[in-house]
């Protein structure tokens, strides 16, 4: 009877989230009076803009590290590159590639370092990950603010000589250096999305980014199934097993974190593209949050989290972005009040996730506490 009531609990647990926003959306929908179509458009944007993003927090998952909230670094490193391909007026599809052939080499040096402090926070990588994503936002600051600047400026204190150039004058701010608070994406502005228009039904889906979500999950599919992406499931499911099996534990999960800083600066680059412009200052500083809401709300927990979560989670995150605050109008007569709640519920979810973890492992000790007596009772 203990066996199935725990079992039952776990369950419960393991599925709380997923039923909590299922009907928290089920219930708005109706209330918000929005068209089918309307929402179904809504939604087949959203999932092409940020599925790519959420994806890059599967592997330091698999690896045992937790929700990686330093994927923050990869975003600095996408808007560096869409700053560049914006300054070189590279347009289309080429631009978006010109922006990933720099933001992959600066993400992968950014995920380097930041797996190696990681290492040195074993047990706390997402605290760990969180405060360092606040700590390179001041750097990403000093650099796009000061050492971005026209090759040479004249100002009232004298010549200030760039660090890195900066061709164009209507990207920076009228003192000659900083990038502008807001650039303007025109050059790549939705490049992916119409690359390959299809319209059924009068909705337009975005198919060259489903067609590279696609591959995305192939990727990981095959990844898994290769000899490093073996070890990083060891290395999750014990570290102390991995390391003596000869697998380099350290090694494994730097590069888990790597791959993540890539994929998540890729996943910037394809979100602000469909967005049209940056916020150059604030566009990165909520990725990791959203995607972590996003991967817990599709029934992935901090040590355990699939493909399917991430699909899941996305649809039903963005699903109540978009009807609860409409839905908040039309009860309340002020649509803040749905954005007000919206935002609250979204931060509950990652706490109540965090919970459930600890719950889980308690019970699991408990568990395991329970089976060893009754092998010994049995011997």
């Amino acid at each position: 009877m203990k066996i199935k009531n725990y079992l039952t609990g776990k369950n419960i647990a393991d599925n709380a989230v997923v039923m909590i926003f299922l009907v928290i959306t089920i219930a708005a929908i109706p209330v918000s009076a929005l068209p089918l179509k309307s929402i179904v458009q809504e939604i087949l944007t959203r999932i092409g803009r940020n599925c790519f993003l959420v994806f890059s927090l599967l592997l330091p998952i698999m690896a045992g590290m937790g929700i990686n909230f330093g994927m923050v670094l990869g975003a600095m490193a996408g808007q560096i590159g869409l700053i560049f391909t914006v300054d070189w007026n590279i347009t289309g599809v080429p631009g978006l590639v010109f922006a990933s052939l720099i933001a992959v080499p600066v993400a992968a040096i950014l995920g380097w370092a930041a797996g190696q402090i990681l290492n040195r926070a074993r047990g706390r990588e997402m605290v760990t990950g969180y405060v360092l994503g606040f700590f390179m936002d001041g750097f990403y600051q000093l650099v796009v603010l000061y050492m971005m600047s026209l090759t040479t400026v004249w100002s009232g204190k004298g010549m200030w000589a760039a660090i890195i150039p900066i061709h164009s004058p209507a990207i920076t701010l009228s003192r000659g250096y900083g990038i502008r608070n807001t650039l303007k994406l025109d050059t790549v502005r939705q490049a992916l999305d119409r690359f390959i228009p299809l319209n059924i039904g009068g909705i337009n889906i975005p198919l060259m980014n489903y067609i590279v979500i696609g591959l995305l999950c192939l990727f990981i599919i095959w990844f898994k199934r290769t000899k490093l992406g073996q070890d990083m499931r060891a290395v999750g499911q014990n570290q102390a097993v991995a390391h003596a099996a000869g697998i380099p534990v350290d090694r494994t999960r730097i590069l888990a974190i790597v791959i993540s800083t890539i994929l998540a600066s890729l996943g910037q680059i394809i979100f602000l593209q469909n967005m049209g412009n940056m916020a150059t200052y604030n566009a990165h500083r909520q990725t990791g949050f959203f995607a972590a809401a996003a991967i817990l709300v599709g029934g992935a927990s901090v040590s355990r989290a699939s493909i399917p979560n991430v699909f899941i989670g996305t649809i039903l995150l963005h699903l109540m972005y978009i009807v609860v605050p409409r839905a908040g109008n039309r009860l309340f007569g002020d649509a803040q009040i749905g954005e007000y709640f919206r935002d609250a519920f979204s931060y509950a979810i990652i706490a109540l996730a965090l919970v459930l973890h600890a719950w889980r492992k308690k019970a699991n000790a408990e568990a395991d506490r329970i089976n060893l007596r009754g092998s010994l009772d049995q011997k």
